[in-house]
């Protein structure tokens, strides 16, 4: 486990430990507040987080999760609890200790950019690395590099004043990839963003993340960009984590009534996979059977269409019960000139949205190999849709 957070707690004023205790008794925020003077953050959160995967922590204003984040690379001073990188408690760290750990391990993406605008952008993603004493040769190459994969090549000599919205937290993101930081914390990183530029943000760290593999910890209050960018998803409340889970599992079961609201107006497509709305091609067919054959496992299995499939079973069309019954009149003894090989395929971990604008049905579910998993008929597509619940359209 690359981060694991335990019994987590934040408390803001005098004597914070009070804050704790009580809490620890099952007080709550406002009691706590109205008693002891004492602003309870952040209340006995726990997660781990894999290489590689996008934990999104989100609630709305007030709810903790900017506190929560800052508290993971102390911004902000944990006031119980555990933090740990590669195994290593941050929170036992001396100041030099912490400051070596940030500038190696920890890269942070702040929504305001947080650029130097007397710096190129070539000088800003390079910052991070001139602090860390790296020699000028290497760390301007190492920029490049950052600059090249965020999109921004042909850009380094620019100042942040003639760069987007959008360029600009290119930038900031480049100068954390500079670092070499296995882990990145994001805060809020999109939000200031015209909402066409926060999509393609999020497509463009979607597809970094595909190429670059971090552990990325990204906080927001969009429910929509959460259920976009998170493998899994922290819905924070008051301070505490009500909820952990993938974006399907909170739609599909929310842990309360405060999630269940939470959630209740999203379009369940946005996260609903074809693997759930797929039935199984139990009944196919291969080249090699005759059209009476075909004829025949129709008639049997109350069909009037069969996936055609090698006997690896890898597909290679689709076969209707006109066509098939022309070929007999027409005396033909094999499926060659009945079958349709222009058949729609999508992937089991596709968006059920993607399914929305296709006109021929039914569609065949492969994996990488183009073997045949399943398929989807618009029936099965719409009742599978149904029984998970939430809205659906075609957005």
């Amino acid at each position: 486990m690359k981060l694991r957070v335990k019994n987590l707690y934040k408390v803001f004023g005098a004597n914070p430990e009070k804050g704790v205790e009580a809490a620890r008794k099952g007080m709550g925020k406002e009691e706590i507040m109205a008693r002891y003077k004492l602003a309870l953050g952040v209340n006995d959160v726990s997660f781990e987080v894999g290489a590689t995967e996008i934990l999104v922590i989100m609630g709305l204003s007030g709810s903790g999760k900017s506190t929560l984040v800052r508290c993971i690379n102390r911004l902000i001073e944990p006031t119980a609890g555990s933090v740990e990188i590669d195994g290593i408690d941050i929170t036992q760290l001396s100041d030099n200790e912490l400051r070596l750990l940030r500038m190696q391990k920890v890269g942070m993406v702040f929504q305001n950019f947080a650029l130097f605008p007397h710096r190129t952008v070539q000088k800003n993603v390079e910052y991070g690395l001139e602090i860390q004493g790296v020699p000028t040769g290497e760390r301007a190459d190492k920029a490049k590099q950052a600059i090249d994969l965020v999109g921004l090549s042909g850009w380094e000599e620019y100042r942040p004043e003639n760069l987007s919205g959008g360029m600009q937290q290119r930038v900031g993101l480049a100068r954390a990839l500079a670092s070499g930081a296995d882990v990145l914390l994001m805060d809020e990183a999109f939000s200031a963003l015209d909402p066409l530029i926060k999509r393609e943000m999020q497509d463009e760290l979607l597809a970094l993340q595909a190429r670059v593999g971090k552990t990325i910890i990204f906080i927001t209050h969009d429910l929509d960009e959460a259920l976009k960018l998170g493998d899994r998803i922290i819905i924070m409340k008051d301070g505490r984590a009500v909820q952990v889970g993938t974006p399907e599992e909170i739609l599909t079961n929310p842990a309360n009534e405060y999630v269940e609201k939470f959630v209740q107006d999203v379009d369940i497509t946005k996260v609903l996979t074809v693997s759930k709305v797929m039935r199984k091609a139990i009944s196919v067919t291969h080249p090699k059977d005759g059209p009476k054959t075909v004829i025949h496992k129709m008639h049997e299995e109350g069909l009037s269409r069969l996936m055609v499939v090698g006997k690896d079973r890898k597909l290679i069309g689709l076969v209707e019960v006109e066509k098939v019954t022309d070929a007999i009149k027409r005396g033909e003894h094999t499926l060659e000139h009945v079958i349709d090989r222009d058949v729609i395929t999508v992937r089991p971990d596709d968006n059920v949205s993607c399914l929305f604008p296709v006109k021929k049905y039914p569609i065949a579910v492969v994996n990488d190999d183009n073997k045949l998993l399943g398929i989807v008929k618009r029936g099965s597509l719409l009742s599978g849709i149904a029984d998970f619940g939430g809205t659906y359209g075609h957005q």
